[in-house]
C-alpha cells in the first residue's frame, strides 16, 4: 500500500469526518437547495468535538491524519501527498533534483559511494567510487544506524546551498574533507541501452517521467546509427509516471491515425482519444516489449498501443492492471491530492484496469498470482473470457487486468536455492562486488567495454570461490551441494555487479541480461521475423510460430 494511504490504526473513523465536514462546508453555500441530512450530520459531529469533546484536539492534525483515510475508500490509487514529502515524490519525474551527484549504497552501517554522476558536484571536488561518507555537515553518519531516506534529507537540498563531507578513502589514512555546493542533478529514466545482437538494440526504461522521451528518443537514434533495425524495450519492473510520456514513445513507432489510448471519466475533459501523428522516427523496425506483473500504467499504455495496433510482439508475463488517471491537485498548505479521475483504454476498448471492488484482494493480487502458480504456467492466468476485444487484424485480446501477454515466458527459477536466496536476503553479493571492485579498482579502470572487463576478471570457478569465503566470513556458511546448483546464476550475478560497480548500469545490463530468458527470446522472435508487422493470428499466450 502506498506510504500516503496508511493511517495509524488509532485514529477513528470519526477523523475522516472532520474533513469531510471542512470540505464540503463551501459547496453547501453555493447550493440553492442547501446541505443534504449527511452533510448536516457530517457538520454536527464537527461542531461536537469542537466544544465538547473531553480534550482539548487540534482539529488541524486531525484533518491531516484523516485525509489518507477518505481517499484510500475511494479506490486503489487515489492519494494524499503531505507537504513534507511532495518535493522529493515530484523530484522522482521531473526529471531533476538538487544535490550532490552520487549513488550510494549503505553496507555494514556505512555509506558507500557506488557511482559518481559526471559533471556533478561529487565529481568536481574530488569524491570518488569506494569512498566511505563518515560525516555530513560534522555529524557522523556511520555506525549510527542510517536509513537511505536519512542519506537523501542530509545529501539532497536547495540548489547553491553547501554540504560537507568527510570521506575515508582506502588509500589514505586520514580523513578527507570535501565542501560541495549542491546543484542540479539529472534523474536518468532508460537504465540501459546497447546493441544485445546484431541488428537488435536494447533499451531499458525504469519510469516515465519529464525527462524519458528525450532519452528514450536520444538512445533509439544511437542505437540506429551503431547498426539496429529492430528494437527490444524492456518495461519489466517499470510502475508507470507521466501518461503523455507513454502516448510520446508510442507516437514513434505507429502509422498516422492508429489510435494510441483513449481515456474517459465523468466530466467531459477527462474524456479523450489520442491518435499517432504519422511523423515516427521507427514505424518500419520490428519492436518487441518486456512486460512482468510489476508493469504498470504508462508501460501498460505504452503495450497495449502496440499490441492493439498488431505492431509489436509482448512478451513475458502479465502486467499489473492499473488504468486509472490520477490528476495531481496543490492544496493551498502545499500538500497535494493525486485523485481518479477517469480510466485508460486500449484502442481495441480493453480497460486496463482490474478489479478493484475488494482492496484487500486488490492488495494481494500479485501474492495471489504466485500463489495459484501464474508465474509459472500460462494455464493458470485468469482471463476475462466475457470480455472479448480483438486487435486490428483479428486477434483477440481480453479485458480486466492487465496486458496479457503475447508469448508468455514464465518466472526462471533456474539455480534459485536455499543458499542462493540466503546470500542475496544478507546483501552479500552487492557487498562482494563493490569489495572487488574497491581492491582492483586501478586494473578495472582499464577496460573500455564490457568485453574487455569480464576479460580481467578471475576464472568463474575462481571467482566463486572467492565468493563463498567471503560469505562464509559474513555468516553464511558453505554448501556446496546447493552452491554447485547455483553456480551459474551467483557468477553471472556477481559478474553484473562488478560491472555496475566499475563501469555503471549500462554494464551491469549487458551481463545480467546475457542470461535473461526473456531477453534470449525477444532476440529469437526478431531474428526469426516473427515481430515483423502486420502480427499475424496468434492467441494470447502461445508460444510464437518460429520460422526457421
Amino acid at each position: 500500500m502506498s506510504p500516503y494511504k496508511k493511517i495509524s490504526i488509532w485514529v477513528p473513523l470519526i477523523c475522516a469526518v472532520v474533513f469531510v465536514a471542512g470540505f464540503l462546508a463551501g459547496e453547501w453555500v453555493n447550493r440553492e437547495s442547501g446541505p443534504t441530512a449527511a452533510q448536516k450530520k457530517f457538520q454536527t459531529i464537527l461542531n461536537l468535538i469542537r466544544n465538547d469533546y473531553v480534550d482539548d484536539v487540534d482539529l488541524d492534525s486531525l484533518i491531516e491524519l484523516s485525509i489518507p483515510g477518505l481517499l484510500s475508500n475511494l479506490d486503489p490509487h487515489s492519494a494524499y501527498i503531505p507537504a513534507a514529502d511532495l518535493q522529493a515524490v515530484n523530484d522522482d519525474l521531473e526529471g531533476s533534483f538538487s544535490g550532490i551527484g552520487i549513488q550510494f549504497m549503505i553496507d555494514n552501517d556505512t555509506i558507500k559511494v557506488i557511482e559518481v554522476i559526471s559533471g556533478g558536484p561529487a565529481e568536481k571536488v574530488g569524491v570518488l567510487p569506494g569512498d566511505r561518507i563518515v560525516k555530513v555537515d560534522g555529524e557522523d553518519v556511520a555506525g549510527v544506524g542510517i536509513t537511505n531516506e536519512q542519506v537523501l534529507s542530509r545529501l539532497r537540498g536547495p540548489r547553491d546551498t553547501r554540504v560537507e563531507l568527510a570521506l575515508r578513502r582506502s588509500n589514505s589514512k586520514k580523513l578527507l574533507h570535501y565542501d560541495l555546493t549542491r546543484g542540479d542533478i539529472p534523474v536518468n529514466t532508460v537504465d540501459a541501452s546497447y546493441i544485445v545482437s546484431p541488428g537488435i538494440g536494447y533499451v531499458r526504461v525504469n519510469k516515465f517521467g519529464r525527462t524519458t522521451y528525450d532519452e528514450f528518443f536520444q538512445s533509439l537514434n544511437d542505437l540506429h546509427r551503431q547498426g539496429a533495425q529492430d528494437y527490444i524495450i524492456d518495461l519489466r519492473g517499470n510502475a508507470g509516471g507521466y501518461m503523455e510520456i507513454a502516448y510520446m514513445m508510442a507516437n514513434e513507432f505507429l502509422d498516422r491515425g492508429q489510435i494510441i489510448v483513449s481515456t474517459k471519466g465523468r466530466v467531459i475533459d477527462a474524456n479523450s482519444v489520442i491518435p499517432a501523428d504519422g511523423n515516427g522516427s521507427f514505424r518500419e523496425s520490428q519492436v518487441v516489449v518486456l512486460l512482468d506483473e510489476f508493469s504498470a500504467s504508462s508501460s501498460e499504455i505504452f503495450a497495449g498501443a502496440l499490441q492493439d495496433n498488431d505492431r509489436g510482439l509482448i512478451i513475458g508475463r502479465r502486467s499489473f492492471g492499473k488504468g486509472l488517471i490520477q490528476r495531481q491537485m496543490t492544496l493551498p498548505d502545499s500538500s497535494a491530492v493525486r485523485l481518479t479521475v477517469g480510466r485508460y483504454y486500449t484502442p481495441s476498448g480493453r480497460c486496463i484496469q482490474k478489479d478493484y471492488s475488494n482492496l484487500n484482494l486488490y492488495e494481494h493480487d500479485i501474492i495471489d498470482r504466485y500463489n495459484r502458480g501464474e508465474m509459472f504456467s500460462a494455464d493458470s492466468i485468469k482471463m476475462n473470457v466475457g470480455e472479448k476485444f480483438t486487435t486490428v487484424g483479428g486477434r483477440p485480446v481480453y479485458s480486466g487486468g492487465g496486458i496479457m501477454p503475447d508469448i508468455f515466458v514464465p518466472n526462471d527459477t533456474s539455480g534459485v536455492t536455499s543458499y542462493y536466496i540466503n546470500v542475496v536476503n544478507a546483501g552479500l553479493l552487492q557487498r562482494f562486488a563493490f569489495d572487488f571492485v574497491d581492491d582492483n579498482r586501478e586494473l578495472l579502470e582499464g577496460a573500455k567495454n564490457v568485453e574487455e572487463l569480464q576479460q580481467l576478471l578471475p576464472a568463474d570457478d575462481t571467482l566463486l570461490r572467492q565468493f563463498v569465503l567471503f560469505a562464509s566470513r559474513n555468516g553464511i556458511p558453505a554448501r556446496w551441494y546447493y552452491i554447485n546448483i547455483s553456480h551459474d546464476l551467483i557468477v553471472n550475478q556477481l559478474k553484473a555487479l562488478i560491472a555496475r560497480d566499475a563501469m555503471g548500469y549500462n554494464a551491469y545490463f549487458e551481463i545480467a541480461n546475457s542470461a535473461d530468458v526473456n531477453v534470449k527470446r525477444a532476440v529469437e522472435e526478431l531474428l526469426n521475423g516473427t515481430a515483423a508487422f502486420p502480427i499475424t493470428y496468434r492467441p494470447q499466450g502461445t508460444p510464437a510460430n518460429n520460422k526457421k
